[in-house]
């Protein structure tokens, strides 16, 4: 049922698009997302995509017109790794407040992350289905949500919260709140992995996130444990494969990246533990890495005990994988990974500024927008936004940014989206124009 309304809602939005008055932005300087120069010209958007780019567009009676005055256009920004219904709410008041209010939290730290420039979000577990019909439909601002529906996870694995005598409750008992609320679901063997995986496809996935080892804020699980056995990941890639999509998997350590890319996982999250030889692995292979600049910062999510003891293991971690990943280049992509954090979200400019400690300013926003849109498009014919992403060019999506600034220069401009994001442009509907 949700899968039809999803195919209705965008076609409600494609039909509505192809209404409205055309579009074009002059006197700009344009980053494309994929090479490293700025070309000055003009963008003509038509509908919800981007008609043609280049010189000597004129305008045609009903199109507006914005003047660029020299600034910086720039595809709109994609966070590869998020949690948007569970991004700004404290971890007890997800597990305890009524649903309504969480999805009211989520609602508004929808429109706060396409504020900051972020006009396409990976949305890698959470019950974020009906938040992405509502952004779809135009109820709210938002960003595009490429949905993973609930993580899937072993008994004690990472995504795991329930509390102990909930894990003693008997087989027959009635689902716990992380899987009524679609937070995570437990699948243990074979036959339940398949049933999971399947679920979230019939209620609008476009991809599948399993959980393939231990994690920081896991319950019950050290960072070193290994979960799900090969059979597991073999009916989750297959079940996902046979929708033409791919599984994901959350995953530190060499054992556990091995066992998932051995048995047909297409995309790692996070991997700061990784060693040399699984790495080359990833690189010959074609794997995507999505990595996180986590760092024992400002922008570590707040943690005690336990947690923090494996947080900093990560973090520790983090120069790295990055180290490996570009010296077997490594298809890479970058997300946040901001949970359970209510400023959290406020940073997420912050933290691509701070992939300038391994990156140059151009590597870092070609990952961010054509990199990590051609991740998007690893999801085939469950891609709920079938048009290129992350790029200024015919055919794509017109998600756009007006930069105050050369950002190939200055990519701290970025760090202030409220100030230096002075047009945002999702959809070819201007959401923020403050010139």
């Amino acid at each position: 049922m949700l899968r039809l309304q999803a195919i209705l809602s965008c076609l409600a939005i494609c039909l509505g698009g192809l209404a409205q008055d055309s579009l074009l932005i002059t006197n700009v300087r344009i980053f494309n997302g994929i090479t490293p120069e700025l070309k000055a010209g003009n963008v003509l958007v038509v509908g919800g995509t981007i008609a043609q780019v280049g010189v000597g567009i004129n305008p045609t009676r009903g199109t507006a017109v914005i003047d660029g005055s020299g600034r910086t256009l720039m595809p709109g920004l994609i966070d590869a790794h998020a949690h948007i219904t569970l991004a700004a709410i404290p971890m007890l008041a997800a597990m305890t407040a009524p649903t309504s209010y969480v999805h009211h939290v989520s609602g508004k730290e929808a429109e706060a992350t396409l504020l900051r420039g972020f006009t396409t979000i990976r949305d890698v577990g959470g019950p974020t289905h009906g938040l992405k019909m509502a952004i779809d439909q135009g109820l709210l601002k938002g960003p595009r949500i490429y949905p993973s529906g609930a993580m899937i996870t072993q008994s004690g694995g990472h995504g795991d919260f329930r509390m102990p005598h909930e894990i003693a409750a008997p087989c027959c008992a009635s689902p716990v709140l992380i899987e009524k609320e679609g937070i995570a679901m437990i699948a243990d063997g074979p036959d339940a992995v398949r049933q999971r995986v399947r679920e979230q496809l019939a209620l609008g996935a476009s991809q599948i996130k399993l959980m393939a080892g231990g994690g920081v804020s896991s319950l019950y699980d050290p960072l070193d444990v290994t979960q799900y056995t090969p059979e597991e990941f073999l009916v989750a890639v297959e079940a996902a494969e046979n929708w033409g999509t791919y599984v994901t998997v959350h995953a530190y350590t060499p054992r556990a990246i091995r066992f998932a890319i051995e048995n047909g996982v297409k995309c790692i999250e996070h991997g700061q533990l990784a060693d040399e030889e699984v790495v080359k692995l990833m690189a010959a292979k074609g794997v995507w890495w999505s990595l996180q600049p986590f760092l024992d910062d400002e922008h570590a999510n707040p943690k005690t005990g336990e947690s923090r003891k494996k947080q900093l293991q990560v973090s520790e971690g983090t120069d790295r994988a990055y180290a490996l990943a570009k010296k077997h280049k490594v298809k890479t992509a970058w997300g946040t990974d901001v949970m359970h954090s209510p400023n959290g979200g406020a940073h997420q400019g912050a933290q691509l500024v701070k992939m300038t400690r391994w990156y140059t300013p151009f590597e870092v926003l070609k990952m961010a927008t054509a990199d990590n849109g051609e991740l998007m498009k690893l999801s085939g014919p469950r891609d709920p936004y079938p048009a290129k992403l992350g790029v200024i060019d015919a055919g794509a999506w017109a998600d756009l940014l007006l930069v105050n600034g050369d950002p190939l220069r200055n990519l701290e401009l970025l760090a202030d989206p409220e100030r230096n994001l002075v047009v945002i442009i999702k959809n070819g509907k201007v959401v923020k124009d403050i010139r």
